[in-house]
């Protein structure tokens, strides 16, 4: 009785792979940045630099803001309820808004670095 010898097929299961395949020298931001290349240290460097315009900006506003405070209350020196008024009440409001522009400003610039990063 001849017996057949042919290999009998085995279907082999794996997990699935991607249809769409990326070049092969593309890099993601977020890699370049977790290996610590050149272009991830600009990137993030990038996002310093804004970060510290913002804060300069704001540093100058208050800077504009409070810094001629000593002359103003040293030219009236009779206006002693005037300065309390500025400074306690007066000032405040200012100061509050500042703060408010400089968190927004700062959340935006995270914003933008992370869809620039996350590649969206």
């Amino acid at each position: 009785m001849p017996q057949d010898h042919t290999e009998r097929r085995v279907v082999v299961t794996g997990p699935p792979r991607r249809t769409r395949r990326r070049a092969s020298g593309y890099y993601r931001p977020r890699t370049e940045i977790d290996e610590q290349t050149t272009l991830g240290h600009t990137y993030v460097r990038s996002l310093m630099r804004t970060q510290l315009r913002a804060a300069l900006a704001v540093f100058a506003v208050l800077g504009l803001l409070v810094g001629p405070l000593p002359l103003l209350f040293a030219a009236m020196p009779d206006a002693r309820r005037l300065e309390w008024a500025v400074l306690g009440f007066g000032l405040y409001t200012p100061l509050v808004l500042l703060a408010r522009w400089y968190v927004r400003r700062a959340e935006r610039n995270e914003r933008d670095f992370v869809r620039l990063v996350e590649d969206r």
